[in-house]
Parts: structure tokens; C-alpha cells; sequence
């Protein structure tokens, strides 16, 4: 099975527990981005890249003229589909495919948005230049997802956990690996925040419907990992552990 195929499998059967995720439905970045459109003057286009359950399209939907919910998974755009109807957000539009390779004309859009997908990507620089090509002169990005680790020995350690947890896992990028991509695509960029959250072990793994094997396996990996790593992870007796995210925002170079 192909990596896009695995990707969309794998958060296909997740679509309903993405939604009621307290991690991905609730948080300051969400407050940041529907702040960040409520003062943008209410005509924006808006590029949700990855959208998966919705929340960022719901978050600035209220506040924006059009924005697209792009995703591979086509469950996860039928649960967005289906909240925006309840919801009342009629600026919300579903389009399905990889960011890879965006269906949309050149400077269609004033923003690109994504949050917490990024790293599921088989080819990050492939999308940033993507979406530099669909944003218009002037355009904006905000990006936030779990970011990488400075430190290679709790990097190396946090990324096995990550693909053991999920097979559709490819990388979680350091700021300065941000940075780097999106200069490279034709951005102006910096990571705005940065902040840790609370992972709950078990509500983590059941979420993507992790094997018993590769559950074990994780648990394996925290409990015998170097006290520098359970020490920068918090891990807790029952594997619960914190992780890192960033706020990268950037702007098109024309």
C-alpha cells in the first residue's frame, strides 16, 4: 500500500474521534486563528491544507469570505461537511487530494492554513511550493503541527514513537527545518510560538486504532528510554508524555 493510501485509511476510520479530540478541537492556536481572521477585514480565501476533522476551517469560517477544507481522507471531509452543516458555516467548501499536487488555479487563495497534518506529508517542500503557487501576491500562510526535536537523542526517540504509533507518520519537523523549507518555496517566514502539550497515552493510541504489538512496543520505548528523554517528555507511570508544537507564519515573495 502506497503512503497517501495508508494516510488515507488510517485517518478515515479516526474521522470521529479527530472531531471530539480534546487536543485538535480545542486550544489557543485555534483562539490565534479565528483572532488572527475575525481582524482580517471578512473577505479572505482561505486554503485549509490537510484539513482532516475541521477545526481550522471551522475556527475561521465565520470570518472569511470562502475557505476550502482540502484533505486526502474523503471520511474526513464528510465529517467536516457534516458539521459545517450543523454548524451553520456556509463559507465552508470540501475538496479532496494530497497538498502535494493542489487542484486549484494559480492565486486562488489569500491564505494557506494547516494544523496538526504537516507531518503526515510524504513531500513537505513539494507543498510549500504549492501553496506558494495557489496564494496570490501578498499571500499569508499560518502553520502550526508537532514540531521536531532539537536534540537528536530525543528526536530519534520521538520520532519512533510517532511512526510506531501511527504507520502513516513520516517526519515532525525543528523550526529551523520550517524555516529552511518555506525560504526555499519562495516565503518570508518565522515561528511565531512554541508549546507543549499534554498527550493521555491511551486516548492517544486509540485514537488512530494502534495495534496491541505497537502499543507494547511504544511503551517498551518510553520505559527504557534514557532518563534525558523521559525527563524532557514528562513521561508519566502510565506513558502519558508531553510533546512540542510551533506557529510558523510566513509571507509569499512575489
Amino acid at each position: 500500500m502506497k503512503h497517501h493510501d495508508q494516510v488515507a485509511e488510517a485517518f478515515g476510520t479516526s474521522a470521529a474521534a479527530y472531531l471530539t479530540s480534546k487536543v485538535h478541537a480545542t486550544g489557543a492556536d485555534l483562539e490565534n486563528l479565528a483572532a488572527t481572521f475575525a481582524a482580517s477585514g471578512g473577505n479572505a480565501t482561505v486554503l485549509d491544507m490537510g484539513c482532516g476533522a475541521g477545526h481550522a476551517s471551522f475556527a475561521v469560517a465565520p470570518h472569511v469570505r470562502d475557505v476550502v477544507a482540502y484533505d486526502i481522507a474523503p471520511q474526513m471531509l464528510a465529517t467536516v461537511e457534516a458539521v459545517a452543516k450543523e454548524r451553520g458555516l456556509t463559507t465552508i467548501r470540501t475538496r479532496q487530494g494530497a497538498a502535494e499536487t493542489l487542484p486549484f488555479a494559480d492565486a486562488s487563495f489569500d491564505w494557506a492554513i494547516s494544523r496538526l497534518s504537516a507531518h503526515h506529508w510524504r513531500d513537505v517542500p513539494k507543498a510549500l511550493t504549492e501553496a506558494h503557487r495557489v496564494l496570490k501576491k501578498g499571500g499569508r500562510l499560518k502553520f502550526i503541527d508537532i514540531a521536531g526535536i532539537d536534540d537528536p537523542l530525543c528526536d530519534t526517540y520521538f520520532q519512533a514513537v510517532e511512526v510506531l504509533r501511527d504507520a502513516s507518520h513520516i517526519r515532525d519537523y525543528r523550526a529551523d527545518e520550517w524555516i529552511a523549507m518555506l525560504d526555499a518555496a519562495g516565503f518570508d517566514a518565522k515561528v511565531t510560538q512554541r508549546w507543549r502539550l499534554d498527550i493521555e497515552f491511551d486516548g492517544w493510541v486509540a485514537r488512530m486504532h494502534t495495534s496491541a504489538e505497537r502499543v507494547s512496543a511504544i511503551r517498551s520505548l518510553w520505559r527504557h528510554a534514557p532518563d534525558e528523554v523521559r525527563q524532557y517528555f514528562g513521561v508519566q507511570n502510565d506513558d502519558s508524555f508531553k510533546l512540542d508544537a510551533l506557529m510558523v507564519e510566513a509571507v509569499r515573495r512575489d
